[in-house]
C-alpha cells in the first residue's frame, strides 16, 4: 500500500505498524485491541462515534451490536465499564452532530503520542465497514469522527483502502486457491526474497491470528468465523505451495 508522504513522520511511522499488524489480526480490530490495548480515555468517545456512525443509515444493524461488543470483550471492561460503554453507544445513536469537546484528550496527544488516536481510527473504520463496503452516509460519520480526533481524513483512506484489498475482495469473490509462488507469498504476506524460515514465520503469525482455538475466545458473528476459516485454508495452500516450491529449488 502507499501512504501520502504528506503526514508527520511519527504519525506515518506509527500508522504502517498498527496497519501491518491489522493485517496480521485478519483486519479484526477488537483482534489488533487485545495485542495492542487502548488508553482509558479513548473508550467513551470510541463507543460514542461508533453508535453515530451505526445509526449513518437511520437503523443500527445487528452486526454493530456484534462488534461493540467485541470490542468490549477485547477491552476487557467490567459489568460497570460496560454499562458505560452501551451508554455512550445510545447517546451517539442518538445525536445528529458531534460534541466539540468530545474526544479532546485524544486530540491533544495526537502529535506527540498518535497511536491511541490511530487505534481508534481503526476500530470506528472497521465498525464503518461491518456491512461490507460502507456507502457515503456511513463513510461521512466516520470521517467527521476521525477528523474530530485530530487526525487527517486522509488516513481514513488508507484504512479503508486496506479493508478493501484484504476483506471486501474476499467477500464479493470466491479466491481460488493460490496456483504460482506469487499468488502463494501475497497471501501471507511476503516476498519471494524472503528466505524459507522468514515465510515460515509470517505463516505463523497470520494462521494464529485465525485460529479455531483464538476464535472460540471471540464474540463474532457467523459471517465473520465463515471468513476466519477461509483466511486460515487460505493460509495452509499458501504455505504448503511455497514449501513445496522451495524442496523442488
Amino acid at each position: 500500500m502507499t501512504h501520502s508522504p504528506s503526514l508527520p513522520a511519527r504519525l506515518e511511522s506509527t500508522f504502517q505498524e498498527l496497519l501491518k499488524e491489522l493485517s496480521c489480526c485478519g483486519h479484526q480490530a477488537n483482534t489488533l485491541l487485545e495485542r495492542a490495548r487502548l488508553p482509558r480515555w479513548c473508550r467513551k468517545p470510541l463507543f460514542f462515534f461508533l453508535g453515530y456512525i451505526a445509526k449513518a443509515d437511520g437503523q443500527v444493524k445487528e452486526p454493530d451490536i456484534h462488534y461493540a461488543e467485541a470490542l468490549m470483550k477485547a477491552l476487557a471492561l467490567s459489568t460497570r465499564q460496560r454499562r458505560n460503554a452501551i451508554a455512550q453507544f445510545r447517546k451517539g445513536k442518538a445525536s445528529e452532530h458531534l460534541p466539540i469537546g468530545l474526544g479532546l484528550m485524544i486530540r491533544l496527544t495526537s502529535l506527540l503520542w498518535p497511536a491511541p488516536a490511530l487505534k481508534t481510527a481503526i476500530c470506528l473504520c472497521h465498525g464503518a465497514q461491518v456491512l461490507g463496503s460502507p456507502g457515503k452516509a456511513r463513510r461521512y460519520r466516520c470521517e467527521d469522527a476521525i477528523s474530530h480526533i485530530g487526525l487527517p481524513v486522509l488516513i481514513s483512506d488508507d484504512i479503508f483502502e486496506s479493508y478493501a484489498s484484504k476483506v471486501w475482495i474476499r467477500k464479493a469473490t470466491h479466491q481460488q486457491k493460490p496456483t504460482t509462488y506469487e499468488q502463494a507469498c501475497q497471501i501471507l504476506g511476503v516476498t519471494r526474497r524472503e528466505s524459507l524460515e522468514a515465510i515460515k514465520r509470517a505463516y505463523r503469525k497470520q494462521v494464529s491470528a485465525c485460529h479455531p482455538d483464538k476464535l472460540s475466545q471471540q464474540n463474532l458473528t457467523a459471517t465473520e468465523l465463515t471468513d476466519a476459516k477461509d483466511r486460515l485454508l487460505r493460509y495452509q495452500q499458501a504455505w504448503e505451495l511455497i514449501r513445496q516450491r522451495h524442496r523442488q529449488l
